[in-house]
């Protein structure tokens, strides 16, 4: 089991349930919000799994590897991303099920996702493989399964702020014990927050 295959199976789940939603018919509006109650549960659970158990992840074995920068970029994106899926869900429910301005938000909230999805595959989850090893991966995947079974039945969608997130995963980070003392703060624009740098 593995942690960025599990994310990639919630990837095609949310990819199935968004092009189930287009083939019903616009009037059969039971069963229209039956599979939308589901897919925005299923949206805002699986944010939190990753905000819970990847990213803090992806941030300690980037920062271990030296690729600071590149993970701490990923993870701003990727909260921000969140946020606007929660948002495009929050629309949707603003909506009468069933009409132009309901699917017009589904879509809305079908390419925000989409677009997150794409950038996680390619990046996140990409470099995520490379710089953990398998039993790390499984290691995670237990726990992100473990987190979505005892959610299952659906989270509160919190907005939150991507820098602020990443401060406070940093902070869990531990220091390499190699790092020289005289290590200076980086001049490359990194929230150097967390920092390696002993005190």
């Amino acid at each position: 089991m593995d942690i960025a295959e599990l994310i990639l199976d919630d990837h095609h789940e949310q990819r199935r349930l968004f092009a189930i939603l287009e083939q019903i018919d616009r009037a059969d509006t039971e069963v229209l919000s039956a599979i939308w109650a589901r897919l925005a549960s299923f949206l805002e659970l699986h944010a939190l799994a990753e905000e819970e158990i990847f990213y803090p992840a992806l941030l300690q074995v980037g920062i271990a590897a030296r690729r600071k920068d590149r993970v701490e970029d990923e993870t701003l994106d990727a909260i921000h991303d969140h946020n606007e899926i929660r948002d495009a869900v929050a629309e949707v429910a603003r909506h009468q099920v069933g009409t132009d301005e309901w699917f017009a938000a589904v879509a809305a909230a079908n390419l925000a996702n989409s677009d997150h999805m794409a950038e996680e595959e390619r990046e996140g989850l990409t470099d995520f493989r490379r710089l953990a090893g398998l039993p790390r991966r499984h290691q995670l995947a237990v726990a992100f399964a473990a987190f979505e079974a005892r959610n299952y039945a659906g989270v509160r969608p919190v907005d939150q702020d991507p820098a602020d997130y990443v401060r406070a995963a940093e902070a869990e980070v531990p220091a390499p014990a190699e790092e020289p003392e005289d290590v200076q703060p980086p001049a490359n624009g990194s929230l150097s927050v967390g920092s390696l740098k002993r005190n």
